[in-house]
């Protein structure tokens, strides 16, 4: 009896958090579902049913309709392209360069409150103002990157668009691998704040009598950081990598921040646009009956993707992280 009403304390306690996640998540997502089997989708037309025309009807019929659109029509597989670049670039470099500067500052007596300060500061900064930094950073005229890049002798590059010529006259435009080297370079040093937090908060709760035994047997610092550090550290980085390839896969923010609404430099629109850029664009467009049932279909692929990668990366978790 005693057990029944503690159950029904906590079911009771649980209720408001659940009935949140069925309205604002598990509903959204089922319907986005659904949504993406509607062919000729118009959201305007909402319960009128399935018709021949989809000005009066809901939508004309079910089918895969809006998946073939989507890859075989406009550019969703180049964003599709960006977006991989990104997870698969962004994520392993944030997660050692993250590892490396935790280890420095475990290290680090003096100071170190000072510096985990500092690395932290990035997490609670607005990302549209660091993406304004890194735009003028990287401008084409004026920028700090272009201007080091003179003082070594180097020629300007044309980072995020606009007129620009070498010496010998020629224009100098921006190209995809230029403007992504930027991006990259935003997203992974904005993911790093809260990355050497996790991993800082890891390493100090090390046994130091791991070290002390690893000194004592003449273990050099590498040997002990990948033998005994990393290993130790597995639960975290395995957390890391999972949250960093969904938040990756994800990505929006970031190309709004470097490169505004057009999602690429001046004269490019899109060239940086992502899978979430796209379903953004496409739920704006005046095309009713291409709009959402397109959103919905590029939100689909992409779901399974994030799921098919985070089970794989479960599956290595469980197989190497030392708990």
């Amino acid at each position: 009896m005693e057990v029944g009403k503690k159950q029904y304390k906590a079911w009771l306690y649980l209720a408001p958090t659940l009935i949140l996640l069925i309205i604002f998540t598990i509903y959204p997502l089922i319907n986005t579902f659904i949504i993406a089997f509607k062919e000729n989708y118009n959201y305007l037309n909402i319960g009128y049913g399935k018709g021949p025309d989809s000005t009066e009807y809901e939508f004309s019929s079910w089918g895969l309709a809006n998946f073939k659109a989507i890859f075989t029509k406009g550019d969703f597989l180049q964003y599709l392209k960006t977006t991989m670049i990104i997870v698969f670039v962004s994520v392993p470099i944030s997660v050692v360069l993250s590892l490396i500067i935790a280890i420095a500052l475990n290290s680090i007596k003096a100071l170190q409150k000072f510096y985990q300060t500092v690395f932290f500061m990035p997490y609670v900064t607005n990302t549209i103002a660091i993406g304004m930094v890194f735009s003028v950073m990287f401008a084409t005229h004026g920028g700090l990157i272009n201007n080091l890049i003179k003082v070594f002798g180097g020629q300007p590059q044309n980072w995020l668009g606009g007129d620009l010529m070498d010496s010998a006259g020629n224009s100098l435009y921006p190209s995809y691998w230029k403007s992504m080297l930027v991006l990259l370079t935003y997203i992974t040093w904005n993911a790093l704040p809260f990355k050497i937090l996790i991993l800082l908060s890891g390493l100090q709760s090390i046994d130091k009598q791991y070290y002390q035994a690893a000194q004592i047997d003449g273990a050099n610092k590498m040997r002990i950081a990948l033998r005994i550090t990393v290993p130790l550290l597995s639960p975290q980085i395995a957390y890391l990598t999972i949250t960093s390839f969904i938040g990756a896969f994800k990505e929006y923010s970031s190309v709004v921040a470097i490169f505004g609404n057009q999602a690429g430099p001046k004269g490019y629109r899109r060239q940086m646009a992502t899978v979430v850029w796209y379903v953004y664009d496409r739920m704006k467009t005046s095309d009713m009956t291409k709009g959402m049932g397109y959103a919905a279909a590029a939100a689909v692929v992409l779901f399974v993707i994030i799921m098919f990668f985070t089970a794989i990366n479960s599956w290595v978790s469980n197989k190497r992280v030392h708990y």
